[in-house]
C-alpha cells in the first residue's frame, strides 16, 4: 500500500512516522503548499518522498492532514483519483466537509478526526507515538465505500487508535465543548494577561496551573480559525453555556456567597469521575 499525506506538519507528520512502521505500508510520500515544509519535512525523514499533487492521485490512500477549508478545497481537486482510492481527512470539523465532498468521489471520502494532538504546529513538531492509545472519531461511515471504510479502519487499528462511530453533525457539538471552546479560553486567558501593564511580573508568578491552561494559545490560528468559522453555530452554544457558568461562579463571589462557590466547585471536581 502506497500513502500520500498533503500537509505536513504536526498532524501529517506525526501520521507519517507512525504510517512508516507499519508492513502493510510500502511507501509514504508528502506535498505541502508550503515549500519550507516539504524540505523540513524530507530532512526529518517523516516522508520517503516529496511528490506533486498529480502524483499524490496515482497512490491508493491519500490524507488531509491540512486546515479544514483547505479539506474543503483540496476535495475539489482529487475529483479524478481512481474508484479505488481512499481518501481520509484528519479535520477538527466534521459536517460542513461531509456535506461538501463531491459526489463523484463520496465513496472514496472517509471523515475522520484523531482526538490527537499539542500546541505546537510544523513540521519541526511531528512526534513519534502522537496516535496510540488516543480516539479516531470516523463519521457517516455508512456513506463511504465498503473498501474505503475498511481500509480507514484498518490503518487505524494498526497505528494503534481507538475508534468510535457517529454523525458528523453530533461530532461537531461534541468537539465544539471539549476541543474548540476550550482553544477559544485559552486564547481570550492569554490575551487577558497580555494587555495588562505589568503583564511580565505577572508571567513571573506562572506555575503549572496557568501554563496548563493557556498552552492552547499557541496552536495555530489559521487552523483554528478556519474551525471556529466551520463550527460557528455550536461552538458559541458552547461559550454562552460556559459564561453562564462563570457568570454563576463570579455572582457567588461577589455576594461572598462561599457555600455556593465551594458548591460550584465541588461539582467540577465531579468531572474527573466520569475519567476513571
Amino acid at each position: 500500500m502506497n500513502i500520500a499525506i498533503i500537509g505536513l506538519g504536526l498532524m501529517g507528520g506525526s501520521l507519517a512516522l507512525s504510517l512508516q512502521k507499519l508492513d502493510f505500508v510500502d511507501k509514504v510520500v508528502g506535498y505541502d503548499h508550503n515549500n519550507e515544509h516539504q524540505k523540513v519535512a524530507k530532512e526529518l525523514n517523516l516522508v520517503h518522498e516529496i511528490v506533486s499533487l498529480d502524483e499524490v492521485k496515482k497512490v491508493d490512500v491519500i490524507f488531509l492532514a491540512i486546515p479544514v477549508n483547505g479539506i474543503i478545497r483540496a476535495l475539489e481537486d482529487l475529483k479524478d483519483v481512481n474508484e479505488n482510492t481512499t481518501i481520509i481527512d484528519l479535520g477538527s470539523t466534521k459536517e460542513k466537509i461531509v456535506n461538501s465532498v463531491p459526489a463523484e468521489i463520496r465513496k472514496n471520502f472517509v471523515a475522520a478526526h484523531p482526538m490527537a494532538g499539542t500546541e505546537n504546529y510544523g513540521p519541526q513538531a511531528a512526534i513519534e507515538g502522537l496516535y496510540e492509545d488516543q480516539v479516531v472519531v470516523l463519521c457517516n461511515l455508512e456513506e463511504s465505500g465498503e473498501l474505503q471504510a475498511q481500509v480507514a479502519r484498518k490503518i487505524f487499528k494498526a497505528i494503534g487508535m481507538k475508534k468510535h462511530f457517529m454523525k458528523a453533525r453530533e461530532h461537531d457539538r461534541h468537539a465544539a465543548f471539549i476541543s474548540h471552546m476550550p482553544h477559544a479560553i485559552a486564547y481570550s486567558l492569554a490575551n487577558t494577561v497580555m494587555k495588562q501593564e505589568n503583564k511580565h511580573n505577572i508571567l513571573a508568578l506562572a506555575a503549572g496551573g496557568f501554563r496548563s491552561m493557556s498552552r492552547l494559545a499557541k496552536s495555530s490560528p489559521n487552523m483554528w480559525g478556519d474551525v471556529f468559522k466551520q463550527n460557528k453555530t455550536n461552538i458559541l452554544e458552547a461559550i454562552n453555556l460556559f459564561e453562564k457558568e462563570l457568570s454563576n461562579m463570579k455572582t457567588a463571589i461577589e455576594n461572598e456567597e462561599w457555600d455556593a462557590v465551594h458548591k460550584e466547585m465541588s461539582d467540577g471536581n465531579k468531572l474527573y469521575n466520569i475519567f476513571k
